[in-house]
């Protein structure tokens, strides 16, 4: 069958297996050139093999809790949706979150997700106590930061290609309520909403959604949301009688490919009109549902059928921080000056991290979403010349059409990386499209 990932490109012939217990994944192991799959949320054609994909949501239970520590132990096909739905009421939230609810756990692991609030918490991959790996013997290991430490540090943040996640325990943090105290701010230039994010560095959450058609002295201009949870004592009266609310409903649900037309230069322009202006005119602190904060594109349902059949790309790359200004500036000349449609561009700082081979560094994440068409390919191959001009490097959880070329060159840890597959045997057996196509 054909199967893809959430942008919808590239499509890949696979032969997808769906195991329901240990036996049966360990016998799938054997015929080898095979990737797990989870809820299929990574964007481009790092959970589909050109072999053998395999669906873990069989793997879905919540095994055991602990409540004085936040310590949960799961399968990694859980949803990250139902870890909220079932211990928020409780007064837990997962430490770090992606945007969006519908991703499996073991894709947290393997992506080693982060949100934003990493500047302050880091990603995933720091809460984690213990992992359970099926790998390319087909026998179950559980590795730690102090047992089988290499196979832990490789397998976050190594897309799937150390062996099967197939339980984790990780730490959920303790919160007083399901509201966040978020203040909106406008910056009108690049410049200016680093200085913001600069400033607010102590704040618990910090992003910034970025029109990216602007040029010239407004170069960037952005607004950007501020969040902390909100104490249980400064609630209103209204919240407090819904103190952990569950998400609203959907407000719709794309249920076909929209034509390609719908989305342009001319709509994008429009949509970036509309959103600053409802965020200038609504800059009051205020507090707003977690749903609506961490995870707003979870509110349309199959929201990238708005891209049509063809699907979309992002572009997600991160500079190192004495280096982000100046990159960030040369990117967005080079998107405002392309003729092609970003409807949804967002900034992000990111704090320190040493791990094995996980996105983050010390700087600025930039994501962008464009239509997949000819133009944007193009301007896909100019903007990873400007992030290897400046020591930049991408996020494969995201990225869908970059060359090993490109690739070997923005990343000194791909050796390594090679090594530790090789010298394990894990390399003939745990491949993904991506992976083939980038030689890892």
């Amino acid at each position: 069958m054909k199967l893809s990932g959430w942008a919808k490109h590239p499509k890949i012939d696979t032969k997808l297996h769906r195991p329901n217990n240990i036996n049966e994944l360990s016998s799938l192991v054997s015929s080898g050139d095979l990737i797990a799959r989870g809820n299929g949320r990574s964007y481009g054609d790092s959970s589909v093999s050109l072999g053998n994909t395999i669906d873990m949501r069989s793997f879905n239970r919540l095994i055991s809790f602990d409540e004085n520590s936040g310590r949960l132990v799961a399968e990694s096909g859980v949803i990250l949706g139902d870890v909220i739905k079932t211990f928020f009421p409780k007064g837990w939230f997962p430490a770090v979150v992606p945007g969006t609810k519908f991703v499996t756990l073991g894709g947290m692991v393997a992506a080693d997700v982060h949100g934003k609030n990493h500047h302050l918490d880091g990603s995933f991959g720091g809460h984690i106590d213990w992992l359970d790996i099926v790998c390319a013997d087909g026998k179950l290991r559980r590795c730690s930061p102090t047992s089988d430490p290499e196979l832990f540090r490789w397998t976050i943040g190594g897309m799937g290609l150390t062996g099967i996640i197939v339980r984790l325990a990780f730490r959920l943090q303790r919160v007083s309520s399901g509201w966040i105290k978020q203040k909106t701010m406008i910056a009108k230039n690049i410049s200016e909403v680093m200085e913001f994010f600069e400033k607010y560095k102590s704040t618990k959450y910090s992003v910034a959604w970025i029109d990216c058609l602007q040029s010239g002295r407004s170069l960037g201009r952005s607004v950007i949301m501020l969040g902390e949870h909100t104490d249980k004592n400064e609630l209103q009266k209204d919240q407090l009688r819904n103190v952990y609310p569950a998400p609203a409903k959907a407000l719709m649900n794309i249920s076909l490919n929209c034509p390609a037309i719908i989305l342009n230069r001319w709509t994008a322009r429009i949509f970036n009109f509309i959103y600053f202006w409802k965020a200038k005119v609504n800059q009051a602190n205020k507090n707003i549902d977690w749903n609506s904060y961490f995870f707003p594109l979870d509110t349309i349902i199959n929201w990238n059928r708005l891209y049509g059949k063809r699907g979309f790309l992002q572009f997600q790359c991160v500079i190192p921080i004495d280096r982000s200004r100046d990159a960030m500036e040369r990117l967005l000349i080079a998107i405002a000056q392309s003729n092609t449609s970003p409807f949804l561009a967002v900034l992000k700082k990111l704090g320190h991290q040493d791990s094995h081979f996980s996105f983050p560094m010390h700087g600025y994440t930039l994501a962008v979403d464009f239509p997949a068409n000819e133009k944007t390919f193009n301007l896909m191959k100019m903007l990873e010349l400007i992030v290897l001009e400046y020591g930049g490097r991408f996020y494969l959880a995201k990225e869908a059409c970059m060359s090993r070329h490109v690739f070997e060159k923005s990343d000194q840890r791909i050796d390594k990386f090679r090594h530790y597959r090789k010298k394990t045997g894990v390399a003939s057996t745990f491949m993904s499209a991506q992976s083939s196509r980038l030689g890892l």
